[in-house]
């Protein structure tokens, strides 16, 4: 039986990922650990020790593979040997090459996120633009569980961004994000999305 821990910072992954393993790997069982207190301080104080060492032992001590949910903690996590929710999508994105759109609403996931997709770019030996798009005013909209405004606040951003960014790809940075790439279907521009390429990449490890 296919065992997956996944560590979240926000209770509204547990019903994305379960819908997902519904649909893709309907055997799998997923144990979900929600922390709001791990991206709080991430936010407030960084990576600090005590916070490295509790997500580390949460890892250690997970069911079958550990898939961290939160990009933000993610550098801590993939250190620890979690997966990170938003790498495959990375991964995907340099292979696409070109200029990428990188869309987020929280602040501090801009340098992790960045500096991930920067790598994964060196291992493509590939060096493309990565065009930072900044959505912070409307992440109240997730906090407060607004998740329909938040996705279509996310797609109008977007698509007032592509005249002048003209993408090869655009990459929803947070898994927050992913429903707004619903609202994006009728684009040229593939849009990447994190939930469900992570969640293939833990069943297959």
């Amino acid at each position: 039986m296919t065992q997956i821990t996944l560590l979240h910072t926000a209770d509204a992954h547990v019903a994305t990922f379960d819908a997902l393993r519904d649909r893709i790997a309907p055997g799998a069982v997923l144990h979900h650990v929600v922390r709001p207190d791990w991206l709080a301080t991430a936010r407030a104080s960084g990576p600090t020790e005590a916070l490295t060492k509790e997500i580390t032992q949460a890892i250690q001590s997970a069911q079958g593979t550990a898939l961290c949910t939160c990009t933000t903690i993610g550098d801590m996590a993939e250190t620890a040997g979690a997966l990170v929710i938003d790498r495959p999508a990375m991964t995907e994105a340099a292979r696409i090459g070109g200029p990428i759109l990188m869309a987020y609403a929280l602040e501090s996931t801009a340098a992790p996120s960045r500096a991930a997709l920067e790598r994964a770019l060196a291992r493509a030996d590939k060096t493309e633009d990565v065009i930072p798009l900044p959505l912070p005013q409307f992440w109240p909209l997730f906090e407060s569980d607004e998740r329909d405004a938040f996705a279509a606040c996310i797609a109008g951003a977007i698509r007032d961004a592509l005249p002048t960014a003209r993408p090869a790809c655009i990459l929803l940075a947070q898994a927050s994000m992913a429903p707004a790439a619903a609202l994006l279907s009728d684009l040229d521009t593939p849009v990447l999305t994190t939930p469900e390429t992570a969640l293939r990449a833990a069943l297959a490890r």
